[in-house]
């Protein structure tokens, strides 16, 4: 497996995603996916939705100033690649109760793009400051 993982990489062809959350996904795809985000969310500032930098290995519901629901506070969530990943797919199954009124993203791969995106975003000057 490594080996055909080697050879597709020295192809150029980008890596599958794998059936696990925090597999790796193609943030170019991604960046496509996150202007349906748009609508509520921004990458340096809070819009309807809290901001995204700083998300990963931020605890839900701790933007300061930010006016989360209660089930968002509570929910003990802090965000990486796997609780994104659930929390994507189905955002009123993982916190019920959230404000965040999205039916969720049902492909798997389209959530793996994503979060390649806001992971790689999340290194960039908007979010550096």
């Amino acid at each position: 497996m490594l080996a055909g993982l080697a050879l597709a990489l020295a192809a150029g062809a980008a890596p599958a995603a794998s059936k696990n959350a925090g597999s790796l996904g193609d943030p170019k795809a991604g960046e496509a996916i996150y202007s349906r985000c748009l609508a509520c969310h921004a990458l340096a500032y809070d819009r309807t939705g809290p901001r995204h930098c700083g998300l990963f290995g931020r605890r839900a519901g701790s933007v300061r100033g930010f006016a989360y629901s209660e089930a968002m506070k509570r929910s003990n969530i802090v965000w990486n690649a796997k609780t994104l990943d659930r929390f994507l797919a189905n955002p009123l199954k993982a916190v019920p109760g959230t404000s965040m009124g999205y039916a969720g993203i049902a492909d798997r791969r389209e959530r793996a793009d994503l979060i390649a995106y806001l992971e790689q975003a999340n290194r960039t000057e908007p979010c550096a400051k």
